[in-house]
Formats: C-alpha cells, structure tokens, sequence
C-alpha cells in the first residue's frame, strides 16, 4: 500500500466506496487522517463499515466545517453534466476537492528512495483507444526485461494498492479521463497519449473538455518524456505544445499507418513493421504482422505507443522486439476464443465506440459481426468505410431493431440476446469468416459491464463449438 503523506492528524472525507474510493480510505488511514467516508448506495456503505471506516452523510448542514479536503471516486461528476451535489457542496465550502490519483502522485516519493541507485519511475498511459492494451504491453516488456514493474490505475490493482515501488522499479498506469480530470497532482516520469475519438463527451461538455481533461497528464506535471500518438489534430497540437523545437527528442511522435519524417524521435508502423527514427534515421525495425497477440493496425499503434515508452527507459530493440512477440493481448481485446471448423471467432467486446469497433472491423476479412448495446452520441455512421468487410451483422440489445437500421447495405439479423447471435452466426459462417464480437456501444442495457458481455460471448462459442 501507497500511504498518503502530508495529511496526518486531518480529517479527510471520502465519496464513493468502490474500489478506488475503499483503497483511498485504508491509505488514508494508514497516512494518520481521520477517514470520514460516504456512498449513496447501501452496499458501498455497508463495505466501508465493515472495514471499520467511519461513515457520514456528507450531505447534512455543518459538515465541511473541519474536514481539510475530499477525495472522490472516478464515476462521480463534478462539473458536467452537472456537479454532485456533495461535491458541488465542498467547492462551495472551499474544501479541496482531488482523487487517489492526486493522492497517488503526492505520496509515492518518499525518504527509502535516497538510498535507491535508481530512483522509481512512473509511465503514465492515456488516450481513448488501446490504453489497456498500451498499458499492458508496457509492463509485459518490462517484466520480460527482468525490471520490477506493477501495473495499476484503470486496469489490474487501484493506485494506492500497490507495493511501494523498489531501487529502479516501474509503475505503469493506464489513466482515463475521468482520473486525470480531477488530480491535482499529475508528475509520471513518462506520459503516453494514444489516440483521441469522441468518448464521454457528456461526462467532459465536450470533445474539447474531453481533450482538456486528457491533456492535463502532460500539462501539469511537465513529463520528462512524452509519447504522443499523431494520427489526429489534437496529438498532433499536443506534441507540437510539448516540444521545444523539431528536434527536441523529449517528445517521441507515434503513428499507425503513415511515415513520420523529421529530425524528432518517431515510432511508426506501416504495412505490419514498425520503425524508429532519430535525426531522420532509422535506428531499428520490427516486424509486427506474426504476433498473435497484436492483429490489426490498432495493436500496431498500440505496439509503437508501448516500444516508445520503454525505449525512453533505455531498452534495446532487440530485447523489445522479443518481448513483443510473446504477448499473449488482453481479454476483450481482440481476443482470439476459437477456431473451428475453419471459423475463428473474436472477442472485442471493449470496442464499445464506433472508432473501436472501426478498427476490429479493419483488423479482419469475411466478418460475421455481432454489434449492438447501448449505442453513444453520434451513431454508427463512422462505421460505414468498413462495412464492406461485413458478411452479415447479428445485433443484440435493446435497441436492435434501430440499430440494424444505422447499417444501411448491410444483411442484418435482429437478435437480440447474445445467444441467439452466436447460434445464428456459427449456423450461417463458412471457412474463413470470422465471427466478431465488436459491438460497437456500451454494454449497460443488458450487461453489468463489457467484461460480463464479453465472458457471455465466450460462453455461448464454448457452449457450441466444444
């Protein structure tokens, strides 16, 4: 555990008893504050009593009166679409507001680290696609290399859960925008933006707050090094505000599907390979398109994101690039189940945004697509440039009927639930289509979350193919 410093002998509320928010508590605790915590569900509540951790409705008169600041949970707003009202109750008692990444970045450093040869790191991973699997990657190299690294943040172990960090060991965390948005303290050693699509835009007011919220990872703390996916405008504006000049190699530009040029640092893949640039020259190449881990031009992006951060660890290409062929990829992720009878089948159930799903669609030919959920702002008409590439779509969700409408040119089968999908796509498909769970929307009108949906999807190829 990561122990809060600075806040011994205050009284510190917390809001939100999920993971994030019971974790914050015990480091809090563990730190000398006096922990006052709150949930508007009864089984947050009921989870930080049986903790010990002092429960308080934060909403009555007088609260605020000696509480020093206020940690919140990531999936509480407080600016849009409209502020908590605790929160928006703290802001107006001047109480600070931060979260336990805040807390994370001003708490990991401590007096062990003087008699550390080298001092811990921290990569930091944000951006709207491929985080997870940036993420991953970055620390599946990194332990193949031999260094001490954990992962945390927004996949595997909450921030304040982890071990402290050891002589020359690596914290990776993938960061979303609901984290980053909030922090008050944002210092990695080296922050990673992968891409920028719309997402959340109701949680932000916007693409432009949502671009705002992701870029405070590079403003406030002022990276050492910074890689910075390019693809888009907003990489691109992010890269040019970080950099000093072309040829300032603190910045490490990342492309999937173009050659970037100059006098920078750049990573970038075209055609299956990735290459690394430095003065206009090419100082290493690796051939990506045999990994099984990383099919697509997504993974590619996600694979020159992951080899920039490591390679501003001082790592070798080599050792990288045998690293990178043993990744396994993550669940939900372009996940290969099963093959059978010549027919694979693919489980992208995070691809819940249309660029998402774009890129699965992209990854693969022949596709018998299970698409459908609770569809985001803007449609599906992003989708369209790749609808060729579908054989026959099988949409599920409460909406389906109105989304089998959104694909216009494209055989649709009105489904509904997903085993229905799967029967009727593994009854219809021929040797060499792939069956593609990429459902393009969130999962919440019939799933807890997309893991649940995609564990259902696996479940029902199993149940069929043995």
């Amino acid at each position: 555990m990561i122990e809060v410093q600075g806040v011994t002998g205050k009284k510190v509320a917390v809001l939100g008893l999920g993971r994030s928010g019971l974790t914050a508590a015990r480091a809090l605790a563990a730190g000398g504050a006096e922990v006052v915590a709150w949930d508007d569900g009864a089984a947050g509540r009921a989870a930080a009593e049986a903790e010990g951790i002092t429960v308080t409705d934060l909403g009555r008169d007088g609260v605020w009166d000696d509480i020093a600041s206020l940690i919140v949970s990531p999936g509480i707003p407080h600016l849009y679409p409209e502020p908590h009202p605790i929160i928006a109750a703290a802001m107006d008692a001047g109480v600070p507001v931060d979260n336990d990444i805040g807390l994370f970045f001003r708490s990991l450093a401590t007096r062990d680290w003087d008699r550390f040869d080298t001092a811990p790191r921290v990569i930091a991973v944000t951006g709207s696609n491929g985080k997870s699997t940036t993420s991953a990657l970055i620390h599946h190299i990194l332990s193949f290399a031999g260094h001490e690294a954990q992962l945390a943040g927004n996949i595997g172990r909450g921030v304040l859960d982890i071990d402290p960090p050891g002589d020359g060991g690596v914290v990776v965390l993938e960061l979303s925008s609901y984290q980053t948005e909030l922090a008050r303290a944002l210092t990695p050693d080296i922050a990673v933006f992968t891409n920028l699509t719309p997402d959340h835009l109701d949680r932000h007011g916007g693409m432009g707050g949502y671009f705002a919220a992701k870029a405070r990872l590079f403003a406030l703390g002022g990276p050492d090094r910074a890689v910075i996916g390019v693809d888009e405008a907003e990489g691109r504006m992010l890269a040019n505000q970080m950099a000093e000049g072309a040829g300032d190699d603190r910045v490490i530009r990342v492309s999937s599907g173009r050659k970037l040029s100059g006098a920078g640092w750049s990573v970038f893949a075209r055609k299956g390979f990735l290459s690394e640039t430095r003065k206009g020259r090419q100082v290493a190449s690796i051939d990506l398109r045999g990994i099984a881990g990383l099919p697509g031009a997504h993974n590619h992006q996600n694979a020159c994101a992951a080899y920039a951060a490591v390679r501003a660890l001082g790592l070798a290409p080599k050792l990288i690039e045998k690293a990178l062929a043993s990744f396994e990829g993550l669940p939900h992720r372009s996940q290969v189940v099963a093959t059978h009878n010549g027919v694979s089948f693919v489980n992208d159930s995070k691809a819940t945004n249309v660029d998402s799903a774009a890129h699965a669609l992209a990854a693969f030919d022949n596709v018998r697509w299970i698409v459908g959920g609770q569809v985001k702002e803007g449609g599906l008409d992003a989708l369209t440039p790749h609808l060729g590439r579908v054989a026959k779509a099988y949409v599920i969700g409460r909406q389906a009927a109105e989304i089998a409408l959104m694909l216009p040119g494209v055989e649709t089968e009105v489904c509904t639930d997903m085993a229905q999908a799967v029967a009727r796509a593994v009854e219809e498909s021929e040797k060499g289509d792939t069956v593609l769970l990429a459902p393009a929307a969130a999962s919440f009108d019939q799933y807890d979350n997309f893991e649940k949906r995609g564990e259902d999807f696996m479940a029902q190829v199993k149940r069929i193919t043995g």
